[in-house]
């Protein structure tokens, strides 16, 4: 989100410089009234009429607009991405002309599916006959790296700017003791390839779906573009078999 901000914002003075831009009193400066009266968020409906999956976000109003919808950011007065059900908030931050910045939030609800998410597999796939199986203490096992992990392959910074969401399929877990002691169980530290920094600890895992959501910090130590750390997955406490890892979008 910095790297994309400061983007958005030298965009803003290129813009704010321009003479021939919409002035709207004030050197530029709008209300947040004005600027929620020329914005909108909706969302797209379903053939029984419920709100569907589908977020669209667009604003006429004379400034430059970062959005983020579901953890993601866009920069433009246009946008829109596919959302999982559930209750939703989107974001907007307007800069005006004069450098002042607006924040509007937006509540959304979405209720039916009717443009299905497309799972990205970033490891193994729906039939995956050989899946992952990381161990205790093994930190090669959940590395993300194609030079010094074993099963996962390097994330893009596509990946990691977008702020993606992993999902992974768990389908086996065997329960062991703390890696540094006793104390049994299933649990992980989601951490970087450098033993720097710990984004989680004691995670509880089971068989199913695992999310790992992509943060602000993961992205910047993590990614190539980055300081190219690496995402790891440490088993601290017995072990897990993985059949895929992907995101939706």
């Amino acid at each position: 989100m910095k790297k994309i901000f400061l983007l958005f914002a030298a965009v803003c003075v290129f813009i704010a410089c321009d003479p021939v831009s919409e002035d709207i009193s004030n050197g530029g400066h709008i209300t947040l009234d004005e600027l929620l009266a020329k914005t909108t968020v909706s969302v797209d409906k379903s053939s029984s009429g419920k709100n569907g999956n589908v977020i669209t976000c667009s604003t006429s109003a004379p400034v430059n607009a970062a959005w983020n919808i579901g953890g993601k950011d866009f920069i433009g007065n246009y946008a829109w991405k596919k959302m999982k059900l559930g209750s939703h908030t989107v974001i907007m931050k307007a800069l005006c002309a004069d450098g002042t910045e607006l924040t509007a939030e937006f509540p959304v609800e979405c209720q039916e599916i009717t443009n299905p998410l497309e799972k990205i597999y970033l490891f193994g796939s729906a039939d995956n006959a050989n899946p992952a199986v990381l161990g205790p203490g093994d930190a090669a096992a959940g590395r993300f790296s194609n030079g010094e992990g074993k099963f996962f392959p390097y994330l893009s910074d596509d990946v990691y700017f977008g702020k993606k969401t992993l999902i992974f399929d768990i389908i086996a877990t065997e329960e062991g003791p703390f890696i540094w002691g006793s104390d049994v169980g299933c649990t992980c530290r989601v951490m970087n390839g450098w033993w720097s920094s710990t984004y989680a600890d004691n995670v509880p895992l089971s068989v199913g779906l695992w999310e790992v959501p992509i943060t602000d910090q993961i992205a910047a130590e993590c990614a190539q573009g980055g300081d190219g750390k690496d995402l790891d997955i440490l088993m601290t406490r017995g072990s897990i078999t993985v059949k895929s890892v992907y995101y939706e979008e």
